[in-house]
């Protein structure tokens, strides 16, 4: 007679054995996924020139508006072209080792520094956007809590004004778009917000912004 007590019994499965596998794995692709990729899809770049704006501004008490500008027709002037630098650095009036540089390599060469400047918030072809619309003066109507220009500019620009050497430019690799460059979301806050409508005549519609 065959004896059955010796007879070996299955293993018990472990329901949480196939947990922790699994746990380790969701860290990995959420560190890969937040982390390694957008790291790996943006490639940084330095400006041609090392602006200093304190300088500029504190130093030399220029205003903002004296290089970014709404022109008479409507157009925005963001950057200074080199022939607007050279009325004061056609010679170097300082020490900087940026500003000889930025004499000989452009301003005696004639080469175009904005041509060559990367731009924040350089926006896709098929938007449109008014910087005359788009004012203090408008929106400080009922906005009080701005007091200057530049506060105001900051809602959507980065804050150059007060650094002595520009921010490090990164550029999606994809897209070729700075990552600074506002999305849709950003420009709805005040598009799609009901507050605005009857008294900046602001809309939420696709053809206001894209055209």
């Amino acid at each position: 007679m065959e004896d059955k007590s010796k007879e070996v019994k299955p293993a018990k499965k472990c329901c949480g054995c196939g947990f922790g596998p699994f746990l380790v794995g969701l860290v990995l692709a959420l560190v890969i996924g937040w982390s390694v990729i957008p790291a790996i899809k943006l490639e940084e770049k330095k400006q041609p020139i090392q602006f200093n704006h304190v300088v500029h501004i504190e130093n030399a008490g220029m205003a903002c508006e004296e290089c970014h500008f709404i022109r008479e027709d409507g157009s925005f002037n963001g950057l200074p072209n080199t022939a607007s630098c050279a009325a004061c650095h056609e010679e170097a009036v300082s020490e900087s080792a940026e500003e000889k540089r930025f004499i000989d390599e452009y301003v005696k060469k004639g080469r175009e520094i904005r041509n060559e400047w990367l731009v924040y918030q350089k926006q896709p072809d098929n938007v449109f956007f008014s910087h005359a619309v788009h004012s203090l003066e408008r929106c400080a109507n009922c906005h009080t809590e701005f007091e200057t220009t530049q506060q105001f500019c900051n809602i959507c620009h980065l804050d150059v004004a007060s650094t002595t050497t520009p921010p490090v430019y990164k550029e999606n690799r994809i897209s070729t778009y700075s990552v600074n460059t506002m999305k849709m979301p950003e420009c709805e806050a005040c598009h799609a917000n009901p507050g605005h409508y009857g008294t900046t005549n602001a809309s939420n519609a696709c053809f206001v912004c894209h055209k």
